[in-house]
């Protein structure tokens, strides 16, 4: 039998994979008002059911990487692959709200092990010359993913039940198991150390961040348990830091930061995530609890945004290969966050759906020209041997992001208003987009602090080099 192109068959398998992994960061948002009537729960909860799957995705996403480089990739892809299924069916046959919560987790997990060698295994199966062309589609399905999740969550949730946008996981992976052991090459890279200590101060740092950030308005901001989760948070995170800056195998080089690409691809990353992420979050449940559509109509009602990057990303991919990446990733942006001050300014308890339109379009293009072209700048800012790191630190960046900004938009909301009436909905939702434009704004200033280049006139002819092949330009 024949194997078939293999840069084909890596490209269906990893984007197929990294889909559902990306997919899962929000396809739980449609549902969420579902699951709060079937298993209870307040918003808190809530907040947990998407924080316990972007909190482990974060802070494992550069062990994955390190596991991978030791282990074997395509192993760990596979071994990634199979806790994702299982735990996506654990998710669907979960009986109560923390068992939900702790599959969800384990589904994090999986995904952090799949995730980051995915890119790598994708880069050693693609010519040099057409991997800005894999890298710009790689990239552009994770965002699809991410924001089609609000309209196939909420699609499933209607026609079926909550518990089935979990349980559609266990199929696919189930297929996609079996073709990566027959169509993936393994490799390995050359760090085989990993590094324990860091793993553990990171995973420590953000968990206590965003749990004091998830209970300050319940509990109050100066209460010891908040006092003490922040605290302690800030602290190991500088500890972090320093351990990274004096171990001989770090999870995440500190040296890498001082590559001006490498440090404004991953702040924009961030800062866009929690705009994004946060503001998704809120927007799929005020269609549904303030605005009285069903899941599925509010999934449809997200379109004008979900939609776009299916129509714009493949121009985006074509432009940025013509003019930089940089210039596209800040556009996008600049895009996203006007699209989100627009729905600030609009939200009221009644206000028609028609005005709301163009904040969804502005949004989606936005999101569009932000992923197609921002893997490609990242992993032409690093060499070769360090583009697993690199993408694990980059999805890591943005699943941070994605925890902080579920976590700090939420608090917004529930400073001044909740779930009681459209009006108080309202009174939450507009001061929470306010910081979500805010901070993609910020993330417009990052991005454009990336350096120009420009395509060297000569292709690279050895497979194992990075690609596309670009110089800075000065």
């Amino acid at each position: 039998m024949r194997k078939g192109n293999p840069a084909v068959w890596a490209f269906v398998i990893t984007s197929t994979a990294g889909f559902m992994a990306a997919l899962d960061n929000l396809v739980v948002t449609t549902a969420l008002p579902s699951i709060r009537t079937h298993l209870g729960g307040g918003i808190t909860d809530l907040e947990w059911t998407v924080n316990a799957y972007t909190l482990t995705f974060a802070v494992l996403l550069m062990l994955g990487a390190a596991l991978g480089d030791r282990f074997g990739r395509r192993r760990l892809f596979t071994i990634g692959l199979g806790l994702f299924t299982l735990s996506s069916m654990a998710a669907a046959l979960a009986p109560g709200i923390g068992e939900l919560i702790a599959a969800r987790a384990a589904q994090g997990v999986g995904a952090a092990l799949l995730t980051p060698v995915s890119l790598t295994l994708l880069t050693s199966a693609v010519p040099p010359a057409r991997r800005g062309l894999a890298f710009g589609a790689w990239g552009a399905v994770n965002g699809m993913a991410i924001a089609m999740g609000p309209l196939i969550g909420g699609t499933v949730v209607e026609h079926l039940s909550w518990q089935w946008i979990f349980a559609l996981n266990v199929p696919i992976g189930l297929a996609l198991l079996p073709l990566a052991r027959l169509r993936l090459t393994e490799s390995r890279g050359p760090n085989s150390r990993l590094d324990i200590p860091g793993t553990a101060l990171a995973s420590a740092a953000l968990f206590g961040i965003v749990f004091a950030l998830i209970r300050g308005n319940s509990d109050g901001w100066t209460s010891s348990t908040v006092l003490a989760a922040l605290v302690s948070g800030v602290l190991l995170l500088i500890g972090f830091v320093a351990w990274e800056l004096r171990t001989d195998a770090p999870l995440l080089p500190m040296r890498l930061f001082r590559n001006r690409a490498f440090a404004a691809v991953n702040g924009a990353s961030l800062l866009m995530s929690v705009g994004m992420f946060g503001s998704i979050f809120l927007l799929s449940q005020w269609l549904q609890t303030a605005q009285g559509y069903s899941p599925m109509e509010a999934g449809v009602r997200m379109l004008p945004w979900t939609a776009m990057p299916m129509v714009v990303a493949p121009f985006a991919g074509m432009l940025a290969d013509r003019i930089g990446g940089r210039i596209i990733i800040a556009a996008g942006l600049a895009l996203q966050a006007t699209g989100l001050l627009w729905f600030a300014l609009i939200v009221a308890a009644h206000v028609d759906y028609s005005s709301q339109i163009p904040a969804l379009v502005l949004s989606g293009v936005g999101m569009a020209l932000f992923f197609a072209p921002v893997t490609t700048v990242l992993m032409g800012s690093v060499k070769p041997e360090e583009q697993g790191v690199a993408s694990g630190a980059n999805n890591a960046f943005r699943e941070i992001g994605g925890a902080l900004g579920v976590a700090v938009l939420t608090s917004v909301f529930t400073a001044s208003g909740d779930f009681s009436s459209a009006q108080r909905y309202a009174d939450g939702l507009a001061p929470a987009l306010w910081v979500g434009a805010a901070a993609i704004a910020a993330a417009t200033v990052a991005a454009l602090i990336v350096p120009r280049w420009r395509r060297n006139a000569t292709p690279v002819p050895d497979a194992a080099q990075s690609a596309p092949a670009l110089t800075p330009v000065v």
